[in-house]
Parts: structure tokens; C-alpha cells; sequence
């Protein structure tokens, strides 16, 4: 068990070469990472961080609730500026999210301090680095400067592929994200990536209806503030209660080879 706050050893990233592939492999996996609710708890950070930014931007305290509820960075801080009336200009949005990134930096210490681990999220890392076939790599709504602050605080940043992630500093909607994952895959390794052979694996609806909305394979785990059958409503291929099992994880992951995803929603999450 990881205690809250406490480190994790870093998973060394290999190259994929002379590493065993999946018998009948067409190709690598390219396993997609939601980061916060999935593999950590934030310990309500990330709404302070928005507060704050918010108060440096105007003066003020924000007067509304702050839910980022699976929404990219830029999408809470739009957001939170429409509530308050302010006009989320284009000068407005790129302001607001470079002081996002600093105020991000500056509470590091105590995201170690009141977020954690999730249990069992370093093991199905590692679990999964020791493959041939897969490539991890972060889709997540944090921009990609704080997701490699809190992804790094925890020390799970090794084998994840930070060039080939999608980040809401890429696209503000997050259901365009996993085309650029794929996208920046294929360019770094030089072999397309599908959307069947792609596998996001999120804690929240709008993680699965994203992933779904493009095609590839869903996994949900009830990690965070909804359950198993919030997650299934919303259209996962495989849910899992939480990280714990390992071999649970890793079989609802290849399980993008054995079965082919539904057919893609409109659904944008």
C-alpha cells in the first residue's frame, strides 16, 4: 500500500526493441493515461490552483463552485471567466493559462503533501512497460506543464511517453485529444496508430465518451468520484473498481485486441 504523500519509485521508459511482442501482434498499443482521478488524487489542488489563478487575474475571489468534472485546463478557466463575467478573449484565455502553470508550480509541495497515488496505479505501470506491445504515454485536460508537475510529484513519470501524450495545452476539447495522441505517436515511431488498437483509460463519463467519440477502446475505472455504473452507462468497454489487480488491468487493456470498440458516438464529452 502507498501512503498518502508518499513517493514512488520511477519506472524506467524503454525503447521497444528487443522486448517479446504479443503473439499475433499487428502492432504496438498506444495506451492513453487520464491523470488526475485515475492515476492520482490531486487532494483538491487542482480547484485551488484554478481559485487562485483566478484571484491573481482579477482581484477577487471566485464566487462560483469550481467542478472541472473531466474538462481540459483551459475549458475550467473559460468557464470560471464566464461566471463571473469576464470575456474569455484570446489574450484573456492565453494569460490565464501561463499563470495557471505558475501557480501549478508554485503548490507542488503541497500537492505532495495532501494529493497521493492511486493504489495499485505504479504496478499496472510498470506491469505494462514491460511489455513489446504497448506505448503509455498521458491524455489529460492539464495542460502539459502541470501534467508532467503532478505526474513527476509521484514519481510515475518514467515510462510514460510525455512527446506522444495529448494535453488541454493541445486543444481545449477533450474529445479531440485522442487524435493528437495518435497523431504525435505516429510520427515519433514511425507506424500508424489506428483507433481500434488505442486504449484510453479514465475515471470519469466525459473521459469514456471521448475516448468513444473516437473510436477507441474505453476503460474505466471507478477510481474517482464515480462509480462502476456511471462508468458502464457511459459507454465503457471494460470498467474496473480500481488499479489494485494488476492482471485485471492489464487483461482490460489488451482486451482493445480481442474486442473491437462500438461503433463512435457524436458525443464530444
Amino acid at each position: 500500500m502507498i501512503a498518502k504523500g508518499e513517493r514512488t519509485p520511477s519506472v524506467e521508459h524503454g525503447d521497444h526493441t528487443g522486448r517479446e511482442s504479443a503473439p499475433g501482434a499487428a502492432g504496438p498499443l498506444l495506451v492513453l493515461w487520464d491523470i488526475d482521478g485515475t492515476l492520482i488524487d490531486n487532494g483538491g489542488v487542482s480547484k485551488e490552483a484554478y481559485a487562485l489563478t483566478f484571484t491573481r487575474l482579477t482581484g477577487r475571489p471566485p464566487e462560483h463552485p469550481i467542478v472541472p468534472a473531466g474538462r481540459t485546463d483551459p475549458a475550467v478557466l473559460r468557464l470560471v471567466l464566464r461566471q463571473h463575467g469576464i470575456d474569455a478573449t484570446p489574450d484573456v484565455m492565453a494569460q490565464a493559462v501561463e499563470e495557471l502553470n505558475r501557480v501549478f508550480e508554485s503548490l507542488t509541495s503541497r500537492l505532495a503533501e495532501r494529493g497521493h497515488v492511486q493504489m495499485g496505479a505504479p504496478a499496472a505501470i510498470a506491469a505494462l512497460a514491460g511489455r513489446g506491445d504497448v506505448v503509455q504515454s498521458v491524455l489529460t485536460g492539464n495542460t502539459r506543464h502541470n501534467a508532467q508537475v503532478k505526474v513527476s510529484v509521484f514519481g510515475l513519470a518514467g515510462a510514460l511517453d510525455y512527446e506522444v501524450g495529448a494535453y488541454g495545452s493541445d486543444t481545449e476539447v477533450r474529445a479531440d485529444l485522442v487524435p493528437v495522441a495518435r497523431r504525435k505517436a505516429t510520427a515519433k515511431y514511425g507506424i500508424p496508430f489506428p483507433p481500434a488498437p488505442t486504449v484510453l483509460i479514465g475515471d470519469t463519463p466525459r473521459d469514456i465518451r471521448a475516448g468513444r467519440s473516437s473510436g477507441v477502446f474505453a476503460v474505466g475505472v471507478a477510481t474517482g468520484a464515480y462509480g462502476v455504473d456511471a462508468l458502464t452507462a457511459s459507454g465503457a468497454n471494460a470498467v474496473l473498481p480500481d488499479l489494485r489487480d494488476t492482471s485485471a488491468v492489464v487483461g482490460a487493456v489488451l482486451g482493445a485486441r480481442r474486442d473491437r470498440p462500438g461503433r463512435p458516438t457524436d458525443e464530444t464529452g
